[in-house]
């Protein structure tokens, strides 16, 4: 625990030393002379993020101020990075109409640097709600899938796939207990269809989460249902508290063995178990199929006694009873006339060899 603190605190530090907003950080001169930087929240791989107050705006509203700091040194791979924190710009610009997604307030470019703004979520990630609570029941996983599944949906229909689903970008709104996504800096809008051989990924560099990233993900292919395979992952986390790596896999199949850390229902451990699929064509395809899969289940009971299952689903009424030994089907009834018939056809030959006419020689017949 305490190395974690000591790292942390070094890294804010080369943060304040290294970037001008972090030299900014709580001092009263403002960025652009516009925005307050208050504090520092945290660095992914592209892009370090900071809490700011927009001083121009009535009532100074807190906003997030992400800026483009790639670890990264040749000139390709920081062309690839601009080429993505662009991306996530124009992604956020798209989306950002929906209550569950980030607002876009500004981006723009100055000394040659870049820099997002969008609207601050403030609340607690599913991660820090996990550890501080312990895990979800079953029940707990099924309303969150409820309110994010819908909202994955806007998402694939605007043709955006997100690629980094993770607890630590799920937030739980404080103010008024929305679901938010967050870090669109993943994305990808170009679909490669699984099985087109000429498709080529259009970048050899994966782009993820390892443990919540199906296998095509770390392809550098990613489909619709690899945002499906990382919700899945995230229930599991959301159930057990365990992250993806702890979790043993199916040697011959590569499947997450969850079944001895998670305990759920069969229908939902049936639904769990098809978005966890590791070949996509065994995985749902679509947000809708799971949808549909999940709101099935309240009449699962009832679509059992529909099928054409041995033993009979529904017991027998007291009429059933008293008529199933007189009850014959009409296929066995036929059955039994044919046998009666052709026994009686083959007495009858019998018979008429017995009683045949003898002839004499004399022409004349006569009966024995």
């Amino acid at each position: 625990m305490d190395c974690s603190v000591t790292d942390l605190s070094n890294f804010r530090a080369d943060v304040r030393d290294q970037t001008h907003l972090g030299q900014l950080c709580g001092s009263e001169q403002r960025f652009c002379d516009r925005y307050e930087i208050l504090k520092i929240l945290g660095r992914g791989g592209f892009g370090i993020t900071f809490l700011a107050k927009d001083a121009s705006l009535p009532g100074q509203p807190l906003c997030v101020i992400k800026q483009l700091c790639p670890r990264v040194n040749d000139a390709a791979a920081l062309q690839q990075a601009r080429k993505r924190f662009e991306q996530e710009a124009a992604t956020l610009s798209k989306l950002g109409s929906h209550a569950q997604i980030p607002q876009l307030l500004n981006y723009f470019e100055t000394a040659g640097e870049f820099y997002l703004v969008q609207e601050y979520v403030r609340g607690h990630t599913l991660t820090k709600i996990v550890k501080r609570y312990g895990p979800f029941a079953e029940v707990g996983v099924k309303q969150f899938l409820k309110e994010f599944l819908p909202l994955l949906q806007y998402v694939h229909n605007n043709r955006v796939i997100h690629r980094d689903i993770k607890p630590p970008n799920l937030i739980r709104c404080r103010d008024d207990g929305r679901l938010v996504l967050i870090d669109f800096g993943a994305v990808k809008e170009q679909i490669a269809q699984v099985g087109d051989s000429s498709a080529r990924p259009t970048s050899t560099q994966f782009v993820g989460t390892v443990g919540f990233a199906p296998p095509e993900q770390l392809a550098s292919r990613p489909i619709y249902a690899s945002d499906i395979y990382a919700l899945g992952v995230t229930c599991l986390y959301l159930l057990s508290g365990k992250p993806p790596l702890e979790f043993d896999y199916e040697f011959l199949t590569g499947d997450v063995r969850w079944s001895d850390f998670v305990s759920v229902s069969d229908h939902f451990g049936t639904v769990l178990s098809k978005m966890l699929k590791v070949s996509p064509q065994e995985r749902f395809q679509s947000v809708s199929e799971v949808i549909r899969a999940l709101e099935l289940e309240p009449y699962f009971d009832n679509l059992v006694h529909c099928m054409n299952i041995k033993p009979k689903p529904f017991p027998p009424t007291a009429a059933e009873e008293s008529t199933a030994e007189s009850y014959v089907p009409p296929m066995v009834r036929t059955a039994t006339a044919i046998r009666d018939w052709q026994a009686k056809l083959k007495a009858r030959r019998v018979r008429d060899r017995l009683y045949q006419p003898s002839i004499t020689h004399s022409g004349s017949s006569y009966f024995p």
